[in-house]
């Protein structure tokens, strides 16, 4: 056989073995694609049967595997870990209790730890008990015992995660708090396992079948691990009683931080603000509402407390020959809504936008009704709350 130079034939064009997918003559009825290795060492190609038909060098459609049906191994998977959570929640008992009186009691950190899946699931919990007011950190165990077993300390506790209970690598960092004598809590899912038998207070999770069809891969089992861990961080909460401030001081970022924060962080305060005594000539306070920016006026009595506003709006309304040489008290709206300090930027916003037609100022007052500040739309939308 010549490899250079092929002919062309009924077949279709030969090219040269260098291509891929060379087509080559079969005899003289029969052409199949030949890759370049092939071809490369092809001696004889009449060897090959001249009538080999494009259907036969296919498999059949009719024998092709019958597709899985994801959702209902989705819906399994839900289901089986739905199983693990109820067989938790019945298990619960004393011993919950117990742990969460000693957390509390903590004078130091809570270190989370576990290998593996149980820890990528203990650097969760030791983030929720952080951002939830208990101080914690993620240790992992196998650096435990390259140094940084310095990191814990007594006075601290450590939450070691190990569904079997007997994960080599949390020898050392078990044998640690033995040595200081730190309280040592165990997540297992074996009474028995030497996790279990070292522990202070053992939190067990219930036997459940894995929702790995083989029963091999950790997924009911982490998730009874992240819902524990979740339980004892929001009983934590509530016996520290953890408020919506704590709550924005561990949170001060991004749209949750914003919401959480209050008016009186966000609102002008002091020069800033127009006000004016209800007998003010309009002229004057048009050039207030102009001076300002804000596009409202506030109006006080003569001790001070709000009597009502004056906004674009109130203008359009009591616009007339006469607008000039009347007083603010003639214009003014006496039934405005208003905002307190303490009020969270979330519930100022439902004020501004709970009428028919929003408004977009809110003036601020003191438990006196003083005027103290006012909020815009703007600086909400600054804020990242809207």
């Amino acid at each position: 056989m010549q490899t250079k130079g092929l002919a062309q034939t009924g077949c279709g064009l030969r090219t040269p073995w260098l291509q891929s997918d060379t087509l080559v003559s079969l005899t003289d009825t029969a052409c199949l694609p030949i890759q370049r290795t092939g071809v490369r060492g092809l001696t004889k190609l009449d060897t090959h049967p001249a009538n080999v038909s494009a259907a036969h060098s296919q498999p059949s459609a009719r024998h092709s595997p019958a597709e899985p049906d994801d959702l209902a191994a989705a819906l399994a998977v839900i289901e089986a870990e739905r199983a693990g959570l109820a067989e938790l929640a019945a298990t619960l008992n004393g011993d919950f209790a117990h742990a969460v009186a000693r957390l509390a009691a903590v004078s130091g950190r809570v270190v989370v730890t576990g290998m593996g899946k149980s820890g990528h699931i203990a650097r969760k919990i030791a983030a929720t008990f952080a951002s939830t007011g208990t101080p914690a950190m993620f240790v992992h165990p196998a650096e435990a015992s390259h140094g940084d077993l310095g990191m814990i300390l007594p006075g601290d506790a450590v939450l070691a995660l190990s569904n079997s209970g007997e994960t080599a690598e949390l020898a050392d960092l078990i044998a640690h708090t033995a040595r200081f004598g730190i309280l040592l809590l165990a997540m297992t899912g074996r009474p028995h396992s030497a996790l279990a038998q070292a522990a202070d207070i053992t939190l067990l999770l219930p036997p459940a079948a894995e929702a790995c069809p083989m029963g091999l891969a950790p997924t009911t089992s982490t998730t009874m691990q992240l819902a524990l861990g979740d339980a004892l961080a929001v009983a934590l909460l509530n016996r520290r009683g953890f408020s919506r401030t704590d709550f924005l001081a561990f949170h001060p970022g991004g749209k949750l931080g914003a919401r959480l924060k209050r008016v009186s962080d966000l609102m002008h305060t002091g020069d800033a603000l127009p006000v004016a005594q209800a007998d003010t000539p309009m002229p004057q306070a048009l050039l207030l509402m102009t001076g300002k920016g804000f596009g409202c006026l506030c109006v006080v009595d003569s001790a001070g407390k709000l009597a009502g506003i004056v906004t674009d709006g109130d203008l359009r309304r009591a616009m007339g020959p006469d607008l000039l040489s009347r007083t603010v008290s003639q214009v003014m709206n006496p039934a405005p809504l208003t905002a307190r300090p303490e009020m969270l930027a979330a519930e100022a916003l439902r004020v501004m936008n709970e009428r028919k037609r929003p408004i977009t100022s809110l003036f601020v007052l003191d438990s006196a009704d003083r005027p103290v500040g006012l909020l815009h739309v703007h600086d909400l939308l600054r804020a990242g709350v809207v």
